[in-house]
């Protein structure tokens, strides 16, 4: 009895793998010896600033490996540069399906470079996994079956702003900067909706720019010049630093709404000034390394010690290494989950499965997901940097 009571309690995390755990099923890229993953990732160009999440992952699944791996087999996680740039990522995706056979990807970054891949991914029936951007349309099982998202999709933080400025500034005159991409819309779309009749009478001026340009500051003028009191900054890492400055510098003093994408005290505020981003309004749902009351939770002293080991030059105070820590967290456990089923099919079927509260979350923000809905994450908080770090307000919300 002693002995089956402990296979239950070892099982429990795996019950959907137990079928597959006898017999080894292989699908490209899995073997006795090895599991594949690939990634593409910007590790130079506009967005190299999150070129960290492909180094905290690399780092993290060598140390997955040096304590045995996943059911004996090694990781072997093949991440590729693409500048951020779609025709890039299209010939980096088709390399490592058609060359390296990975089982599957994850973390491929950026809403335009995930939409080049989509439906060759789809096509050729491989997991196109925890993709790091919130666009609504990584949520589409019945028409997109082997895509699925990480981060809180787009439009529904869009409506969590547009609900926090209902709130507190019923008559906010409104400017928002976007970048002129379908991750810029995404956000703006949610917004406006969260705002509902009132909006188009609230915003009384947007702006654009390309992830080419050099600088937004003539767009921040142009905002400012609106006579807008709440400004809403859907930009990534370089430009969210610049538009912080540059609103700083110009003298503008808007209620600031920042998207959590570039919310990174370590890659984003530090850069732009710390005492210029006091006041910044943005959402977290994993932990913040930045934010002390964190200092005696297991899974972010363990986060610290990683960093130190594994990547001693990078600065471990970057939300954005937090991020790529937890997605390999989640990986992991896909994996266990997978048994020794490692088929294209069943890691599907498992990432369609999961709840798991993935150690750097916030509490109470867990992992789930079911055949009709891929969004693992729908619970955020709201939170405002002081200076220092972010503090959250009021309640952590599921918005749809």
């Amino acid at each position: 009895m002693g002995m089956q009571r402990r296979t239950v309690v070892a099982g429990g995390l795996a019950l959907a793998a137990l079928p597959a755990l006898g017999q080894k099923k292989y699908g490209p890229g899995a073997s006795d010896k090895e599991i594949r993953i690939g990634n593409t990732i910007p590790y130079s160009g506009p967005a190299s600033a999150y070129g960290i999440i492909g180094r905290v992952q690399a780092a993290y699944f060598k140390m997955v490996n040096e304590q045995g791996g996943i059911g004996g087999r090694q990781l072997n996680y093949i991440s590729l540069d693409d500048g951020y740039s779609p025709p890039k990522t299209v010939e980096m995706v088709r390399k490592l399906v058609e060359q390296d056979e990975v089982l599957f990807t994850v973390s491929t970054l950026g809403t335009p470079s995930n939409s080049a891949i989509h439906k060759y991914m789809n096509q050729k029936k491989v997991p196109h996994l925890f993709v790091a951007t919130g666009a609504s349309k990584w949520n589409d099982p019945k028409d997109f079956p082997w895509t699925m998202g990480f981060n809180p999709n787009y439009q529904s933080e869009g409506k969590l702003y547009a609900q926090d400025i209902l709130r507190s500034r019923p008559n906010a005159k409104i400017a928002v900067l976007y970048q002129n991409d379908d991750y810029g819309k995404d956000y703006l779309k949610g917004f406006m909706e969260g705002l509902g009749e009132k909006g188009k009478a609230m915003v009384v001026k947007t702006a654009t720019y390309e992830v080419t340009d050099p600088t937004i500051d003539s767009q921040i003028v142009t905002l400012q010049s609106s006579g807008a009191d709440v400004f809403f900054n859907i930009t990534t890492p370089k430009f969210a630093a610049q538009a912080i400055r540059k609103v700083a510098d110009i003298g503008w003093k808007p209620v600031h709404y920042l998207n959590q994408v570039s919310s990174s005290v370590g890659s984003v505020l530090k850069p732009a000034g710390l005492d210029k981003s006091v006041g910044l309004i943005s959402m977290q749902y994993f932990k913040d390394p930045t934010d002390p009351k964190w200092a005696n939770d297991k899974p972010m002293q363990e986060y610290f010690a990683f960093m130190k080991k594994y990547l001693p030059g990078e600065d471990p105070m970057d939300g954005t290494a937090t991020y790529g820590m937890a997605v390999a967290q989640l990986v992991v456990q896909l994996l266990k989950q997978c048994g020794n089923d490692l088929t294209r099919e069943n890691v599907m079927k498992q990432a369609a499965s999961l709840k798991f509260q993935v150690p750097l979350m916030l509490p109470g923000v867990v992992a789930e997901t079911s055949a009709s809905d891929f969004a693992p994450f729908q619970t955020m908080q709201l939170v405002k940097f002081d200076g220092k770090t972010w503090q959250g307000f009021g309640e952590p919300m599921a918005v749809r």
